[in-house]
């Protein structure tokens, strides 16, 4: 069999290798929040029922988080707003740590 007819299917399985880690990062938000759009997140900080990505990650960090952020989103969460943050620890783990983005305070089991 050639060389050419094995790189395909092998290039394939790595690229799905390597999603694979980011897949409970994704699943990370239960069906009952709903995200907010770039507008809805800027009229939530504007009138102060949230406060802005980067204080949420200073409390992240005050925490004795020190992962880099690779996706952030403001979503509904019952009658509160929370920060979703998905971070790549140093390790090369991929994790999700929610915030309460009234007072920036992480959010305990999630």
């Amino acid at each position: 069999m050639p060389v050419s007819r094995l790189f395909f299917p092998l290039s394939l399985v790595c690229l799905l290798a390597g999603a694979l880690p980011a897949l409970p990062a994704l699943a990370a938000i239960p069906a009952e929040q709903s995200c907010l759009t770039k507008a809805e997140q800027r009229a939530a900080v504007a009138a102060n029922k949230a406060i802005r990505l980067t204080q949420a990650i200073k409390s992240l960090r005050s925490h004795g988080h020190h992962a880099d952020l690779v996706r952030a989103r403001l979503c509904r969460h019952d009658e509160t707003l929370v920060y979703v943050l998905t971070l790549l620890g140093h390790s090369g783990k991929v994790i999700s740590v929610t915030i309460d983005a009234g007072n920036g305070e992480p959010i305990a089991g999630r």
